[in-house]
């Protein structure tokens, strides 16, 4: 089955977590413009930044984002 990546689901992890933007990109040592341009989809996280993201709060690479079934709509 293919996939396409939809909206970034990264703020709403972090709220589920009860941790802010300021803090990932602190831990992660990025700017934190570069996390909020993620989270508004000005961005696409590359894998390797994924996978840090995932690690660093808890979850799974595939959390971060909204997965649309290729050919359907959001879900």
């Amino acid at each position: 089955m293919k996939f396409e990546l939809g909206r970034c689901l990264l703020q709403k992890r972090l709220d589920e977590r009860g941790m802010g933007r300021e803090e990932l990109a602190r831990a992660l040592l990025y700017k934190p413009e570069r996390i909020v341009d993620y989270m508004e989809n000005k961005r696409i996280m590359p894998l390797q930044v994924a996978i840090s993201v995932a690690d660093t709060i808890g979850c799974q690479v595939r959390d971060l984002y909204e997965l649309i079934e290729a050919g359907s709509g959001p879900t």
